[in-house]
């Protein structure tokens, strides 16, 4: 890639498909279906594994970075849960790679010699011990390139203790088995990418292989892999947290509503027993008045007859005595006449 080239690359990392106002580019958006969510991640296995013996060669979906650039722009706003669709891709390579595995370690049992459990244990120490030393190197090969030289000379000091283990282990491996059938070769399947590791492969030789970009690149992808998944149960679990407090936020709000529905029905209802009880009130008040306005009635109308009784039996009784009197003067002026008429005589 020329420095042109370099410099447009790592402009499109940076700025997004909108960089330079170029429309052509912008018609395809990172969301389309057509772009590797993984290469937005930065984890697609084409990438990664790209210029080793298992270069996987071109991916079939699209690879941009300034479509990058626009994803995490944009995965600052909001979760658009493209781990979902990396996690799958990750998931099917790696399990083509473990079942690959699988089956070169059933053709190296069909192939190799047949030794007994006692001594396959031995020999299993033995390349543990190369991995392990295989990985130091490595480890140290990569500090000294990172200029950090006193943890390089840490680091190889203790390749020294792991080879002086790994010598011992040979020794009781070679014992235990004839010398013509230890010269063999005896081969094992890196789990990690499914390369053949010998038994007696050299420092060198151990030291590529677990410094190599075809191993590391599979320790990044399974690595990344786990992080996916963490990355997504998370997510589920924030948004399951999210519709959960929507959910009590519904709930209550219709409890609330609930509980203003049943106050106000039952604002109405005291305001009808009120007015029930007022309007009952009302008519026994209209009740009272008009059972009183009859009892003044009838006794006002009983009080004029009565009083109209009075005046007639008294209205009697004076004419009775005016009639008592008048025969008790008619009788005294007949008696005076009798007087006179006797006096006459």
């Amino acid at each position: 890639m020329s420095a042109q080239a370099q410099m447009r690359a790592l402009l499109d990392q940076l700025m997004g498909t909108a960089r330079d106002g170029d429309e052509t580019r912008q018609r395809v958006k990172f969301t389309d279906e057509r772009v590797c969510k993984s290469h937005l991640l930065n984890c697609c296995p084409h990438d990664i594994l790209s210029g080793t013996r298992m270069d996987l060669g071109e991916c079939t979906k699209i690879h941009d970075l300034a479509l990058r650039a626009d994803y995490e722009i944009a995965s600052k706003e909001r979760d658009l849960f493209f781990e979902l669709d990396a996690v799958d891709h990750l998931e099917s390579f790696i399990a083509d790679c473990d079942r690959r595995t699988e089956l070169a370690k059933k053709r190296l049992a069909e192939t190799q010699e047949e030794i007994s459990a006692e001594v396959a244990a031995k020999a299993e120490k033995v390349h543990e011990l190369n991995e392990e030393i295989g990985k130091l190197l490595a480890k140290a090969e990569q500090l000294g390139a990172e200029g950090n030289v006193d943890e390089a000379q840490k680091v190889l000091q203790e390749v020294e203790k792991v080879r002086t283990r790994k010598k011992d282990a040979e020794e009781e491996y070679r014992n235990s088995m004839p010398a013509s059938s230890f010269q063999q070769q005896k081969l094992r399947v890196c789990e990690v990418c499914s390369a053949y590791l010998g038994l007696h492969d050299n420092d060198r030789r151990l030291a590529d292989h677990f410094g190599g970009k075809l191993h590391l690149g599979f320790i990044q992808i399974r690595e990344k892999l786990d992080q996916l998944k963490k990355t997504v149960v998370d997510k589920q679990e924030k948004r399951n947290q999210e519709r959960l407090k929507r959910r009590e936020e519904r709930e209550k709000e219709e409890r609330m509503k609930k509980r203003r529905r049943r106050s106000r029905s039952s604002s109405r209802d005291r305001r009808r027993s009120r007015s029930r009880s007022r309007e009952r009130r009302r008519r026994h008040r209209s009740r009272s008045r008009s059972r009183s306005r009859g009892h003044r009635h009838s006794h006002e109308l009983g009080s004029k007859h009565k009083s109209s009784r009075d005046r007639e039996r008294s209205s009697r009784d004076r004419s009775r005595e005016r009639d008592r009197r008048d025969g008790m003067n008619g009788r005294s002026e007949s008696r005076r006449a009798d007087d006179r008429e006797m006096g006459d005589l």
